[in-house]
């Protein structure tokens, strides 16, 4: 049966979180400073991120929670005991520059427009409901989405199997009707691969090196990719 519909990853997929969360912690230390650990502002956002990474997979893992992790991350960050609440004001700061850098990628609106007619579409995503309701919401995109699933209440996280035949259940497709497009080839691509759908990988920053998957390099490629103008279904097809 042919794909009849796309079930989407967000961030670093269709909303730029990499440069929205690094925009928002440069912005942040110039009001709070530099922690002690780090001797440039450079090497204190690769920091955060290398943080930020660490403590996600331990989300995924059901390690921690949602708000544990931000917690988690402050205190690492800072090397720093602090409370609960003290944690929590510290990332408000840091959010509101964050989210006042939010921007979908360019090419995000134009396919999304290319496959309206064709597709069906629906979010399947690691983070928790409310938080990326809320994001879509003011990006402007959340009406295109039929359906959202998040691991936060699901209980359960990609690459597992059951998070993407959760999110095809709340479609009412079976699995090989759908494609999943996301930007991590081992929990997006891979996983969905194994989980019976089609999986695609976003490498948008070229890293290449996967024979084993079907890669697009930007959200332009995927509408012929879809409707078999390429060879869809063959590793690597671009890039």
């Amino acid at each position: 049966m042919p794909i009849r519909a796309v079930l989407w990853d967000i961030d670093d997929t269709i909303f730029d979180y990499a440069g929205a969360d690094r925009t928002g912690m440069r912005l942040h230390l110039e009001g709070v400073g530099l922690p002690e650990a780090y001797a440039s502002v450079d090497e204190a956002l690769d920091g955060w991120k290398a943080i930020t990474d660490r403590h996600w997979a331990r989300v995924a893992a059901g390690e921690t929670d949602f708000l544990g992790q931000r917690r988690d991350r402050v205190r690492e960050f800072l090397s720093r005991a602090l409370t609960d609440a003290e944690a929590d004001d510290w990332f408000a700061g840091h959010v509101t520059h964050y989210e006042a850098a939010w921007t979908l990628f360019p090419d995000v609106l134009p396919a999304l427009d290319r496959l309206a007619p064709d597709y069906r579409h629906a979010i399947l995503s690691n983070s928790s409901t409310g938080h990326q309701h809320r994001k879509l919401t003011a990006l402007g995109v959340r009406d295109r989405f039929e359906a959202m699933v998040c691991a936060v209440e699901l209980g359960i996280s990609k690459p597992e199997a059951g998070a993407f035949h959760a999110a095809c259940e709340a479609l009412a497709l079976d699995p090989h009707e759908v494609a999943y497009v996301g930007d991590e080839p081992d929990i997006d691509a891979s996983g969905a691969v194994a989980a019976g759908l089609t999986g695609i990988w976003l490498d948008r920053r070229g890293r290449g090196g996967r024979s084993d998957l079907v890669r697009i390099t930007g959200l332009d490629q995927l509408p012929g990719l879809l409707a078999g103008d390429t060879r869809f279904g063959a590793p690597d097809t671009f890039g």
